[in-house]
């Protein structure tokens, strides 16, 4: 997402919905009175309630509005005097809360701008990951992204940052040391670093907009066969194009089969998702979605498959939204066996709006279904074959990251077992696997 479309006033995406665009709001007033209520409240704080309350009432997915009186919903707002703007902020949402919808939601512009340099995939900074070390405590390096100013720099995993623009770290935040480090591209930062073998020194960097990885791959060698392992984090604007080039690279490695690992995807923007599952598909629907006039849009496979090798895909409770369309697409096509827990179940779809003062709404504007017309939501996608991790597996995982993709990985290692069965090589052309439901401790590797 380039800069100045982040700045367009409204600002629209949608996620797990289309391309950035703007959009106008409709009043169900005649528009003679609209201009003189907005010439009235220009410039004041209900000014912002009143663009909010427009927005969801020409957008919202339940024409009912939950079966609230939502034009009262607007006298009411616009009958009170409110001396900031974060009295208004407080009574936007509480008239969103009317609706009884946890994705409605209102943001203020910090968490608005958090959102949408999520969603563009890009960061302004010096394009490194970094944690608190558990045995140190110290904010430690895990990895300089490629091509940042920070990997430039020779900065290396395992360096401590010891002060920031000669501000000391100790007992410092993650969250407070991304704001410290995290600014304007072109302008400058000085970071301490202590690395071991040798004395702290100074490191000057100059900040720069950095497209953020969400997609990982690799090659495993699981017996006899060469398994192209992609992990995919979100469905950021960027994830289609990595998307594209893990599967090239691993295609040009002469890989027999591909596991896609969605766990822990949270979702993102359902353009994204709709193009990386026409990689995957040649064919079949990918997903149809309604709004609250009840018209539907049906999107399709376009016949740009990647490649037809066999596919797992790998899911649990934290892959949703954009993650459920994708799965719920290869799976209704038969174009994957898909293994793991039951996912979130989120089928609705929101548009995101940039508001006068900068902050943000976003607000529901369709349900969606699978190919196959199931409706997911609150209930999830089952997967074909189910398996559970049991808590301690979780926790191993979770304090291990480097064990996940791996034989260490319960739900990785039936994926891999599965694609090494010749079953699955007649499944892949067009037979799922029945479900299956287990749990991990039942399995030997």
């Amino acid at each position: 997402m380039n800069q100045s479309a982040k700045r367009h006033s409204l600002l629209q995406v949608a996620l797990i919905g289309g391309a950035i665009a703007t959009t106008a709001t409709v009043s169900v007033f005649g528009p003679a009175w609209t201009r003189s209520v907005r010439a009235a409240l220009q410039d004041s704080p209900k000014a912002l309630v009143d663009q909010v309350w427009q927005i969801v009432n020409s957008e919202y997915v339940d024409g009912t509005f939950n079966q609230k009186d939502w034009l009262a919903a607007r006298q009411s707002l616009l009958s009170k005097d409110y001396s900031s703007k974060e009295e208004a902020y407080i009574a936007i949402r509480e008239a969103l809360q009317q609706l009884n919808d946890p994705y409605t939601r209102f943001m203020t512009p910090s968490q608005f701008e958090a959102l949408t340099n999520q969603t563009s995939g890009e960061v302004s900074g010096i394009g490194i990951r970094m944690e608190i070390n558990e045995s140190t405590k110290r904010l430690t390096i895990v990895e300089a992204i490629e091509n940042s100013p920070a990997l430039k720099a020779g900065i290396k995993p395992g360096d401590e940052i010891l002060a920031i623009d000669g501000k000391s770290t100790q007992s410092m935040k993650i969250d407070d040391a991304s704001k410290l480090i995290r600014g304007k591209a072109g302008s400058k930062i000085t970071l301490r670093l202590g690395r071991s073998g040798r004395s702290a020194f100074d490191v000057q960097l100059t900040r720069a907009t950095i497209e953020v990885p969400t997609v990982f791959s690799s090659v495993k060698q699981e017996g006899n066969r060469r398994i192209g392992y992609i992990r995919l984090r979100e469905f950021s604007s960027h994830a289609a194009e990595q998307m594209q080039r893990a599967i090239r690279d691993l295609n040009g490695k002469k890989v027999d089969a591909f596991v896609l690992d969605l766990r822990g995807n949270p979702g993102g923007l359902l353009q994204a998702s709709i193009e990386i599952a026409r990689m995957w598909l040649d064919d079949g629907g990918i997903v149809r979605t309604v709004n609250r006039k009840g018209m539907n849009e049906d999107t399709q496979a376009n016949r740009t498959a990647l490649t037809k090798l066999p596919l797992a895909v790998l899911v649990d409770g934290n892959s949703a939204s954009a993650s459920e369309i994708l799965t719920g697409a290869l799976k209704d096509n038969k174009r994957a066996v898909v293994v793991g827990s039951q996912t979130f179940g989120k089928a609705l779809v929101q548009s995101v709006h940039e508001l006068s003062d900068g902050s943000g709404l976003a607000v529901t504007i369709a349900h969606y279904y699978t190919p196959n017309g199931t409706d997911i939501n609150h209930k999830g996608i089952t997967p074909d074959i189910k398996l559970d991790l049991t808590e301690a597996q979780e926790r191993l995982l979770a304090s291990n990251p480097n064990l996940i993709g791996t034989p260490n990985d319960p739900q990785y290692s039936r994926a891999i077992a599965i694609l090494s069965t010749n079953s699955f090589a007649q499944s892949s052309a067009g037979q799922t696997p029945r479900p299956l439901s287990v749990r991990a401790q039942d399995l030997k590797y």
